[in-house]
């Protein structure tokens, strides 16, 4: 018989499905035989090989400290304005604002004439009360006639005294060292207290100056000289409430944190006997002197403080995750040299940040047990990967060892039925 073109497409589609169906049930006995494999024997191996992980620690001496917590910002400790305590007429000035300039440098200069005038008097007065003293004593007056030569003696040496100090004084120094940040005063200016502003006529200019034409004149400050603000020296005031201020005391340390980790050290310079009530509750001022140079500093960058009112060092102390407290018993899980394990039970004391002290119960070296896990617990299954809820299952898997998205018993593939494949309807085509 003639073969016609449509037989022999017949026999090849036949052929082809048939080729088909052994390829697709060859492929599905390979699975099987990887998932036989993967779960009776690479899982069951891998469970065996999973070991407890622990975390131990040794008992050592460390320092514990009772702080108070409190917050606040960093001010220059010297903000101040900076004036003469002498009348005179400026007759020098040696810096400008923006300048930097150290405790003692001299700022300005007023004239001497006057001070030295009055040093003068001063002087010609003690040797008039002396004199006047020496013949009392020497005419044998009364007691009373000596001893007022003698008050008068005192008081023209405290004016002596007191004339000296104001000729030091002709020269204003910077109290610390800063950055001047405005001048107030120019060269001509009359300062002090007994500064005056005459002229034969005119208005008093902006600045507190005066002018006039045609006649004599004269300018009267009454400005800070000087306004200087401390570079290397720092404080900071903070509220501490009612329940801690007992705690806190001039002197103590306090450590210092600004927001991005910086750490700096100071002194409670001072401490409010007052409280502050606008916050609804007591807030009492407290005043923290920032040692160093505190460079990296500006003002009103903010610190968080902890002052240190108990310091207790050489206190013997375990991590506070390896005691395990239970109805007023505190316990800890020893490990011993072979990594055998005995529970002891310690008494504690205080904690303080992440260390508890041990008062009695273990000694200074002994092994302690912090932690203790297995990977891959946590599951409902032994062993199972993580999200397994079967055993030995893959992630998301269901009771029968299924990988991710298998609904059924049967090992099926995502989106599958028992042992099918991706897209299947329950059975090998």
């Amino acid at each position: 018989m003639e073969t016609t073109p449509d037989m022999s497409a017949r026999t090849f589609l036949a052929r082809f499905r048939r080729r088909t169906k052994i390829i697709t049930a060859a492929a599905v006995l390979i699975v099987a035989a990887v998932a036989v494999w993967v779960f009776a024997f690479l899982l069951p191996s891998q469970n065996a090989a999973a070991q407890t992980i622990t975390q131990t620690a040794a008992a050592s001496l460390q320092t514990l400290e009772k702080t108070v917590e409190a917050s606040g910002t960093a001010t220059p400790a010297v903000q101040e304005d900076v004036s003469f305590e002498v009348s005179g007429t400026v007759t020098a000035v040696n810096v400008t604002a923006g300048q930097t300039v150290a405790a003692g440098d001299v700022l300005a200069t007023v004239d001497t004439l006057e001070l030295q005038a009055d040093l003068l008097e001063a002087e010609a007065t003690l040797a008039e009360a002396k004199s006047t003293l020496a013949d009392a004593e020497d005419s044998g007056s009364s007691d009373t006639r000596i001893n007022a030569a003698s008050a008068a003696v005192d008081v023209a040496q405290a004016n002596v005294d007191a004339a000296n100090a104001a000729m030091d004084d002709a020269n204003l120094v910077a109290p610390a060292d800063g950055l001047i940040t405005s001048v107030g005063i120019a060269v001509g200016d009359k300062v002090g207290s007994s500064s005056s502003s005459s002229s034969s006529s005119g208005a008093s200019a902006p600045g507190g100056t005066s002018s006039s034409s045609g006649g004599s004149s004269s300018s009267t400050t009454s400005t800070a000289a000087f306004t200087l603000v401390s570079t290397n020296s720092w404080s900071m005031s903070v509220s501490v409430g009612e329940t801690d201020i007992a705690n806190v005391a001039t002197g103590q340390q306090v450590e210092l944190t600004t927001d991005d980790g910086t750490e700096y050290f100071g002194v409670v310079s001072e401490v409010g006997l007052l409280p502050s009530t606008s916050s609804g509750s007591a807030q009492y001022p407290v005043t923290v002197s920032i040692t160093g140079d505190g460079e990296g500093l500006f003002d009103g960058v903010s610190l968080t403080g902890s002052i240190v009112y108990e310091r207790r060092t050489d206190v013997l102390a375990v991590p506070s995750a390896a005691v395990t407290t239970t109805d007023g018993v505190s316990t800890v899980t020893v490990i011993a040299e072979d990594g055998t394990q005995s529970e002891a039970t310690v008494e504690v004391g205080e904690t303080s940040g992440e260390y508890t002290e041990i008062v009695s119960g273990i000694a200074e070296g002994d092994e302690v047990l912090v932690a203790s896990f297995t990977p891959g617990e946590g599951n409902s299954g032994t062993g199972g990967f993580p999200g397994g809820s079967g055993t030995g299952g893959f992630p998301g898997g269901d009771s029968g060892g299924g990988f991710p998205g298998g609904s059924d018993s049967g090992g099926g593939f995502p989106g599958g039925g028992t042992g099918q494949m991706p897209g299947g309807d329950g059975g090998a085509q």
